[in-house]
């Protein structure tokens, strides 16, 4: 099987029933997505699909159509993505458990609604759970990076 996953093409030996995640993570050496729940309702294993926010636990390597791209791959340490940018400037992350996977859910959400409402931002980000509580911030992080990408 290949998965093409941030920018690079890999030639697995694995079962199509397994999922993303531990393709990503036992597989390929990809930390960033998280183990939260394994059902697809915490959000901590979030990647992009093609541009589209997926829960890495809940489809298996079977089904994935075209580029993978985690937090590993959405930006660089020199040149950070507006969200990773916004994340630091905003100081959201806590313990930091669930922030690759909330980064991902709102560059996705970004890349198709470039002002946000407050409202939207709301009901995008309310499938990422943060145990420890920075909701408050993650919130004026997406606000922020939707600013800081209606400015390019």
């Amino acid at each position: 099987m290949q998965l093409t996953v941030n920018g690079k093409r890999h030639d697995l030996d694995v079962e199509p029933e397994m999922p993303l995640l531990w393709v990503l993570r036992d597989e390929l050496g990809i930390l960033g997505p998280k183990y939260g729940c394994g059902a697809g309702l915490c959000g901590a294993c979030t990647v992009h699909v093609d541009g589209s926010a997926v829960r890495s636990c809940s489809i298996t390597a079977g089904e994935v159509r075209g580029n993978v791209i985690t937090i590993e791959g959405l930006g660089t340490p020199s040149n950070p993505h507006v969200v990773q940018q916004a994340w630091i400037d905003h100081q959201v992350a806590q313990c930091g458990y669930c922030q690759s996977g909330q980064m991902m859910t709102a560059a996705a959400f970004l890349s198709k609604t470039a002002e946000p409402s407050e409202s939207q931002i709301s009901d995008a980000m309310s499938g990422n759970l943060c145990r420890c509580g920075t909701y408050t911030r993650i919130h004026s992080a997406v606000k922020t990076a939707a600013q800081m990408t209606k400015g390019k």
